[in-house]
């Protein structure tokens, strides 16, 4: 006799609602798979709506319009010196994010797949632990129980980075998380970090009357991106009175009075900065520790789970996506990895594979950063030959008009085809115009086609025709000479 096929709960189990988590299980159980969703955290819906991109950048864009409005007199509008009410600026951002939680609440709970408040541990490769959780009003320790499934899909997140100095959590600080729930603002703020979330969050503070002082280890702020791009943000920030310090090693935390000091070493001087709070944002880390991974045998590098591109981990019926997993915390990507985990789970025998070719980061400071594809500097890594050409937003009509003077795009093509490789925006709306290069490169397109692409005059895009211009005729020469 054949031995029978164990029976399992489950086709799926995620672990994790998230982007990714809703991703997948929308998708698998559209394949007709019996899924189920188990979410741990505090609140259902997921870092990016609760405490990422939605509620920063609500942040962002009030305090945007608090920079556009004390800027008025360079239109020749009179106007008076803004002011503002802290308590009504976060309210709107509780209230859009309460919103979106909502929606993403109503769509876990659709019925389409089984949705379970729990905390969940691994007891075996296909069996989950599971600690419920108490929504209702008794609260307490809720029981263990246990769930099997055929395949799972890790999609756990992230969360924030230890300090790097014991000392910093004895004076105390607040984080990205934490932040947003400020109640007041501090008089004067000391930023550690220069990645997306500590410039993100530097310029808000700033232009709601912070004094920021912004401390980074590396060269240059952003120093993912490429040095030009990082150097002219830090331009701006000293123009609206940050003080930024780069290539510093941290030594010490202590209080001093009523103000914490931070020492750091910089161009061989040891330097002190006092402020009256501290704003780490050095990062974050996937939220793995309590699953129980190290019974399984799944390999872990730079503390993420190790994935193919089909997102199956060293394990092949557990699969992982977004913070947890990838080296890109960006939502989309999450997303994109969550459809084709639950795309794989279903269909073993057509599998699709993540392609980041057209990697797209977006920094929504002003000036915005926006980049597609290759950088020069993983250009650089990974040894690939490329030509560029840059073209800036102070020489151009309508940024002129909108006085958006600081900034440029950058592209990158093949030497040889004349084919976009990369794209870069530094300047007003980059997070928008980086689309137009997305589409090319999505199409393949030459800097060639791309410079022959009739645009209207003026607006910001057309200064994409200026370096595809410029690219198109040193490519034309090359196969003259």
């Amino acid at each position: 006799m054949s031995e029978r096929a164990p029976h399992f709960d489950f086709d799926l189990a995620i672990i994790g609602g998230g982007s990714a988590g809703y991703a997948a299980a929308r998708t698998a159980s559209n394949e007709g798979l019996k899924v189920v969703v188990i979410e741990g955290g505090e609140e259902v819906g997921g870092l990016c709506i609760l405490r990422g991109c939605m509620p920063t950048k609500a942040l962002l864009y009030a305090a945007e319009v608090m920079h556009q409005v004390g800027q008025a007199e360079v239109w020749g509008i009179h106007a008076r010196k803004p002011t503002f009410d802290f308590s009504k600026v976060m309210a709107r951002k509780d209230a859009l994010i309460k919103e979106f939680a909502e929606y993403r609440q109503e769509q876990l709970a659709s019925g389409k797949f089984k949705f379970i408040r729990a905390h969940a541990r691994f007891v075996d490769s296909h069996t989950l632990e599971l600690r419920m959780i108490h929504t209702g009003p008794s609260g307490g320790n809720a029981p263990l129980t246990k769930l099997t499934a055929k395949q799972f899909l890790i999609a756990t997140g992230s969360t924030i980075a230890p300090a790097p100095l014991p000392q910093l959590n004895e004076i105390d600080y607040f984080d990205s998380d934490s932040a947003l729930k400020l109640e007041r603002l501090p008089k004067s703020l000391m930023v550690l970090g220069g990645g997306a979330v500590a410039v993100e969050f530097a310029q808000f503070f700033a232009r709601f009357g912070v004094q920021v002082t912004l401390i980074q280890r590396s060269p240059h702020v952003l120093h993912e991106f490429d040095a030009d791009a990082g150097e002219e943000l830090e331009k701006v920030f000293r123009l609206e009175g940050m003080t930024i310090y780069t290539s510093t090693k941290l030594l010490d935390a202590r209080r001093h009075g009523d103000h914490k000091e931070v020492s750091f070493l910089h161009e061989g001087k040891t330097i002190r900065v006092q402020a009256e709070e501290v704003f780490f944002a050095l990062g974050r880390i996937p939220n793995i520790a309590e699953l129980g991974l190290e019974k399984l045998g799944i390999a872990i590098e730079y503390r993420r789970i190790v994935t193919n591109v089909h997102m199956q981990t060293s394990v092949p019926h557990i699969y992982a996506a977004g913070d947890c997993a990838g080296l890109h915390e960006i939502v989309h990507i999450a997303v994109q990895q969550g459809e084709i985990a639950g795309h794989n789970v279903a269909h073993p025998e057509r599998m699709k594979s993540m392609d980041y070719r057209l990697l797209t980061e977006v920094i929504f400071t002003e000036p915005q950063i926006a980049t597609v594809g290759l950088t020069e500097q993983r250009a650089h890594v990974r040894n690939i030959s490329y030509l560029v050409a840059t073209y800036w937003f102070k020489d151009h009509g309508k940024s002129m008009i909108m006085e958006a003077r600081d900034g440029f795009v950058k592209l990158l093509a093949d030497p040889l085809t004349g084919e976009i490789i990369g794209g870069c925006c530094v300047g007003p709306m980059g997070g928008e115009l980086i689309h137009e290069i997305i589409v090319a490169m999505h199409a393949r397109m030459t800097v060639q086609q791309l410079a022959a692409l009739p645009h209207y005059h003026p607006t910001l895009a057309e200064i994409w025709t200026y370096p595809a211009e410029e690219l198109a005729g040193r490519l034309d020469s090359n196969i003259k000479s």
